[in-house]
């Protein structure tokens, strides 16, 4: 009777110690997939509502903070006392903190992009040598996808402190070519066939009016700035067509345009450089030859 009392009691003691670690990992297993699947409910339901950014930033708080919950959970479960891992954290994080103060840096950067908002999920910005489009936009990062298939990875403090342009933030824009022709050219002429070619483009704001300004006496001709407005997603139709376009109806024209000119003077302005053709210089005599007769 006794050794089936200690059998018991031994038993007894191995379940009190089994039921934590299984509760434990049944919260462990059951609540990762919860957490992604909060997630996603937390992005449908946004997405409907707020900018794509937004949507961002709400999956990314319902994921980790559910996560955050399940494992203070598991703590708890498994019978740590909560107060002095958290005082332990405090302590690490102050270590932390030092340790990393770039990382600090650019996650109050980060805050301050978020809270400004000077671009978007989607967007295409140009920072630096770098352009492409804003894939996310997260508390340490940027990460952007450039035109030729490539993952770059901004630090937020860069962007705080560099020059950041947002190429798709208006829902029009400008695209400027410049055009020289030659001085003989009639620039009224040359008005009307940039007007038309304007005019003939699908891809060209009727408003506001294309601008056609004479800028410049260039060193080979007379400049031009053809400024044409467009709907921002047909930035490559118009230039794709708008260009090719230009060089065909000036060419129909008969309208030039000129390749760089030099003029070379001696010194005085109004000297051209002089010129003297002479003739074969005789040739040499040969060294076998005899030597001329004296006379």
């Amino acid at each position: 009777m006794l050794m089936l009392l200690q059998i018991d009691w031994a038993q007894w003691l191995e379940m009190e110690m089994l039921a934590p670690l299984l509760r434990a990992a049944l919260l462990l297993i059951l609540g990762v997939p919860a957490a992604f699947l909060l997630g996603r409910l937390a992005d449908r339901t946004c997405r409907r509502r707020l900018s794509a950014q937004s949507t961002m930033i709400v999956r990314k708080i319902v994921f980790y903070g559910t996560m955050t919950i399940i494992l203070i959970t598991i703590v708890y479960e498994l019978g740590f006392n909560l107060t002095a891992l958290l005082g332990a954290a405090g302590i690490a994080g102050l270590a932390i903190g030092f340790a990393s103060q770039t990382s600090i840096s650019n996650i109050i950067s980060g805050l301050f992009l978020i809270g400004e908002k000077p671009f978007t999920v989607g967007d295409v910005v140009k920072v630096g040598d770098t352009t492409g489009t804003v894939l996310s936009i997260d508390l340490l990062s940027v990460k952007l996808r450039t035109f030729d298939n490539q993952f770059v990875r901004i630090p937020n403090q860069i962007l705080m402190q560099t020059q950041l342009t947002n190429m798709t933030r208006f829902p029009i824009r400008r695209l400027d070519v410049p055009v020289s022709v030659a001085y003989k050219e009639d620039i009224e002429k040359v008005r009307e066939v940039l007007s038309q070619v304007a005019r003939e483009n699908a891809h060209v704001l009727d408003e506001p009016e294309p601008m056609i300004l004479m800028t410049n006496f260039g060193e080979s001709g007379i400049e031009f700035l053809f400024a044409v407005w467009f709907a921002r997603p047909d930035l490559l139709q118009v230039r794709r067509t708008l260009l090719p376009t230009l060089k065909r109806r000036l060419d129909e024209e008969g309208i030039e345009i000129p390749f760089p000119h030099r003029t070379l003077y001696s010194g005085a302005a109004t000297q051209p450089l002089p010129i003297q053709i002479i003739s074969d210089p005789p040739s040499a005599p040969s060294p076998d030859a005899p030597p001329p007769e004296p006379a």
